[in-house]
């Protein structure tokens, strides 16, 4: 249980893959949803505009709840370097606990307001009909989602990221089978769903990857779900940095929602166009995350360990290695960049405006790189309120300065992905710096 950190090419390779595999699992059921709506006979650019809004909002509620995943990785990955795991034994069911309860909550008060909700990203008519039909089912998986997360956070707090690639695995295969089941229907068996069919879809997947996480947390780690009722010691630093990753989350999304919202007022084809653009970034987004997640799960351990001179040197192969992946990425896209657009549209006008930015979104993956690796030693090391500080500063002092200027000159989607350069650009920079300030030079 107690080993020493490997930061070699293939110790941080065996901890990267499985969660790169892993964290890909969700924007490829995002994708799969994009692909198929898309090319669905009747009303495809309503349908996909309306799976880009709904998951737009949906992903901005996941990632503002799951950032306890981060929060759970990060002290268990303390603890574990420590050799101290018994005295966080109560933590991981307090806190899955308390993140149900809210999830819940959550999922309710949403629900409740779903047609408000929508009606801020300017949908109307066929769109916001399609949005509020997606949303409603797929609002059921909220908990199920959060508590997937959760036993994640756990894995990973323990260097562990095998289990979480095998329910990703078996949770995106099935996923990707009843889209196809369910969005189409079987002749003589199943109806046509449609965008419904993709919601369920994802729900039904959910509910199977929960079920296996459940079994795989109570036989494959120290833990159990056994509440106690008198609170962990740590559960309060937990809930802060948890709440400070959430106020991280909560300024990401205003951006999110802002490129969301000014693509539907452009017009149809725009925020069809836009929500190929974004399925794709994310989908890089995840990818490149196996390597933040390294640094997530990693940096905690060598905090506990206080080996600060391991710490600067992961840092460096880590946005190493990420920039390689990054730009095979791009390069990939960029070889196959006319036959990508046809995977999701067959409209000329929606293709048009996607063919006008995808190259912006290719050529801001090295940043990106950058961000995200930082982004995840950050949380490692528990310095929530940083990364906190630092969203907001990118997001009200560079995305939506940006936005509104190129929304002035009618920049339309060019707009929107300059102001997303510019953000990026923001937090790897700012990152980059300050991590070189505080641990450098830093001695044991």
């Amino acid at each position: 249980m107690y080993k020493r950190s490997n930061i070699t090419f293939k110790g941080i390779n065996k901890l990267a893959i499985p969660a790169i595999i892993a964290g890909t699992a969700e924007p490829i059921l995002s994708i799969t949803d994009t692909a198929i709506v898309g090319n669905l006979t009747v009303n495809p650019t309503e349908a996909l505009a309306a799976v880009g809004i709904a998951g737009s909002f949906i992903s901005a509620m996941i990632w503002i709840l799951a950032q306890t995943r981060s929060a759970i990785s990060a002290t268990i990955s303390k603890y574990l370097g420590a050799k101290k795991l018994d005295e966080i034994a109560s933590l991981p069911a307090q806190i899955i606990g308390i993140n149900l309860v809210l999830s819940g909550i959550i999922c309710f008060m949403t629900l409740f307001f779903v047609d408000e909700i929508f009606r801020l990203y300017n949908a109307s008519g066929l769109i916001l009909q399609y949005s509020i039909d997606y949303y409603k089912i797929r609002a059921i998986g909220f908990p199920l989602t959060l508590f997937v997360f959760s036993v994640f956070g756990v894995f990973r707090g323990l260097q562990n990221t095998y289990w979480p690639m095998v329910i990703s695995i078996i949770g995106a295969s099935l996923n990707i089978g009843l889209d196809f089941v369910l969005v189409f229907g079987v002749e003589g068996f199943i109806d046509p769903m449609n965008v419904k069919g993709a919601a369920w879809a994802s729900v039904i997947a959910q509910a199977v990857m929960a079920i296996l996480s459940l079994i795989l947390l109570l036989k494959k780690t120290p833990f159990n779900l056994k509440l106690s009722f008198t609170f962990n010691k740590e559960i309060k630093n937990l809930l802060g940095l948890s709440l400070n990753l959430m106020g991280r989350a909560l300024a990401l999304n205003v951006a999110l929602y802002l490129a969301n919202a000014y693509a539907t007022k452009y017009g149809n084809n725009y925020i069809a166009a836009q929500t190929i653009a974004f399925q794709i970034w994310l989908f890089f987004a995840f990818f490149i995350d196996g390597y933040s997640s390294v640094g997530d799960i990693v940096s905690g351990k060598l905090l506990g360990e206080k080996n600060y001179k391991k710490l600067w040197r992961l840092s460096v192969k880590l946005t190493r290695y990420s920039m390689v992946v990054s730009l095979i990425l791009a390069l990939f896209c960029a070889v196959f960049y006319f036959p990508i657009g046809r995977l999701f549209s067959k409209d000329p006008l929606v293709l048009e405006s996607f063919y006008g930015i995808f190259w912006m979104v290719l050529i801001m993956q090295p940043i990106n790189a950058v961000a995200f690796v930082f982004d995840g030693i950050f949380k490692g090391l528990g310095e929530a309120a940083t990364l906190r500080n630092l969203l907001l500063f990118a997001t009200f002092l560079g995305f939506v300065p940006v936005l509104l200027i190129g929304d002035y000159f009618n920049l339309k989607l060019y707009a929107i992905w300059l102001a997303f350069t510019v953000w990026m650009l923001m937090r790897a920079g700012i990152l980059v710096f300050k991590f070189r300030r505080k641990y450098l030079y830093k001695n044991p």
